[in-house]
């Protein structure tokens, strides 16, 4: 008896399958959206499935460890093994491309630094002069801006505690100050994104109430107006309803599960002298270094702000600028805008930095460099065409277990990192990510100091444009300094003139 319920129930089974193929057949051959599928039905869908899983198998079968976009196997593989202090040590020679145009090579001393003449790099004080409650930045290396909504709970609890360890900062992103920025006790940098989210009052309008309050946290250490980012410059903030949780809703005061869209720009900032206003205000209210973050479309910008800062005296400049290269993109952008909008790091970082050395500015606006800097070798480059510090979102992604899934924006990220999906984010243990976080950090020091030894330097700060050569078309290397020379210092105040150095 018990056979034949077998038998019967493997009939209805083969039965509800063919079925099954034959409703999907006559629904490909009348369907009239895909031709594919019209003129192959059933077998045309393989070619979707294919196409889903390309990338995949592209990432770990097919692609060489120097090929992947945006970051190759070889770069991310570097960051998990810094962030499980597994040691940066190769054998056999390495396969970064030296011959390449824009390798990155570095002038070594014939005399390096002995270690015991090396130094510990020293601090850099943010807002010194300029307002009460200046900030002294340790690390090198800090968490560029990510919002709790772009990144999940556990993801931001790992990073607050992991930058607390190593000492660096963490940047809230535009999304507003959550209790999980404040549990690990790290240094904090508030933005302002153009929506105002954590800061404005009732009408979307930037509160000075809700300014002190943030300003009264003793972690909140800066504030960052958000002009524009590499990913997406001018374009406001997305973050599809999807992710728009309770919590999320509640802490950017906006309706759940709807798209969370920052306007394009401030509607209170139309020009460069609003934005000084702008800054000013702030730092008044609050008592803190007040700065700017924006990606770069060429040099009117730069232009402008150092001449209305000459015009209106250093006190009215921002005490920091994050540029934001156009190769920037943790965050969900339309792709027209995060492949062809504002110019690359490296083309923006000296543009910026050559502005601020001819105005005499470098000295009281302190530069950070963002836009795929993960590793040492890029942040040692950053450091000598000009930048003070660096921030890099996805190589602290990636030290939380980010496997470059593409998903960021779709709430499935197969890691934890970017859903707020429980059953997602339980692979995500905080302990360990945050030690990772913090291991990754140090480590990042620690090979960029090495590399300013080995250039012959006391520290990474001496980093110049001329301890690094730039590989051209022809295979040759030519010195940055060569390629972007440092300008002469002009019409500036003396007050800042005469602190100024290349």
């Amino acid at each position: 008896m018990l056979d034949l319920l077998f038998v019967a129930l493997g009939v209805l089974l083969a039965l509800a399958f063919a079925g099954s193929l034959v409703y999907l057949y006559v629904q490909d051959v009348t369907q009239e959206k895909h031709a594919v599928l019209r003129n192959f039905p059933l077998v045309g869908h393989l070619r979707y499935v294919f196409e889903r899983l390309g990338e995949y198998f592209r990432q770990y079968f097919f692609l060489g460890d120097r090929e992947e976009m945006p970051f190759d196997r070889a770069t991310r593989s570097w960051v998990y093994r810094m962030a499980k202090n597994e040691g940066g040590i190769i054998g056999f020679g390495s396969t970064y491309r030296i011959h390449e145009p824009g390798a990155l090579v570095f002038a070594n001393a014939p005399f390096p630094v002995l270690e015991e003449e090396q130094q510990e790099t020293p601090p850099v004080v943010i807002g010194e002069g300029y307002c009460r409650t200046p900030f002294a930045g340790r690390s090198l290396v800090n968490v560029s801006a990510m919002s709790f909504g772009a990144i999940s709970r556990p993801a931001v609890l790992a990073l607050s505690r992991g930058a607390a360890e190593a000492g660096c900062w963490l940047d809230t992103g535009e999304g507003g100050l959550s209790p999980y920025h404040l549990e690990g006790g790290c240094d904090l940098i508030f933005q302002i994104g153009t929506a105002k989210y954590g800061v404005r009052d009732e009408n979307g309008r930037l509160s000075d109430q809700r300014l002190r309050e943030l300003a009264a946290q003793a972690t909140v250490r800066a504030f960052e107006i958000k002009l524009s980012q590499g990913a997406k410059p001018g374009k406001g903030g997305v973050l599809l309803g999807n992710k728009v949780t309770a919590e999320i809703a509640q802490i950017r005061g906006i309706p759940e599960g709807r798209d969370s869209l920052s306007p394009n720009r401030h509607h209170d900032i139309a020009n460069v002298d609003e934005l000084l206003d702008r800054i000013e205000h702030v730092r008044e209210v609050t008592g803190k270094p007040v700065g700017v973050k924006t990606a770069i479309g060429g040099e009117r910008f730069m232009h402008e702000l150092t001449a209305a800062i000459r015009r209106r005296g250093p006190r009215a400049a921002p005490d920091f600028l994050t540029i934001d290269g156009g190769e920037g993109g943790s965050g969900a952008a339309p792709q027209a805008l995060a492949d062809h909008m504002a110019l690359s790091i490296d083309e923006a970082l000296p543009l910026v930095a050559d502005a601020l050395f001819a105005s005499g500015l470098k000295e009281r606006i302190r530069l950070i460099a963002a836009g795929q800097l993960v590793t040492p070798a890029r942040v040692a480059w950053a450091l000598s065409a000009g930048a003070d510090f660096v921030n890099t979102a996805r190589g602290f992604m990636f030290s939380l277990g980010c496997i470059q899934a593409l998903r960021c924006h779709s709430n499935t990220c197969p890691t934890g990192v970017t859903t707020h999906d429980p059953r997602l984010q339980r692979g995500l243990v905080v302990e360990d990510k945050a030690r990772r976080v913090a291991a990754y950090c140090r480590n990042m020091n620690r090979e960029i100091e090495m590399i300013a030894h080995s250039c012959g330097l006391r520290h990474a700060r001496e980093l110049r444009r001329e301890h690094v050569r730039i590989v051209q078309p022809s295979g040759q290397s030519i010195g940055l300094d060569r390629l972007h020379p440092y300008p002469v210092c002009r019409d500036a105040p003396a007050t800042i003139a005469s602190n100024s150095r290349p």
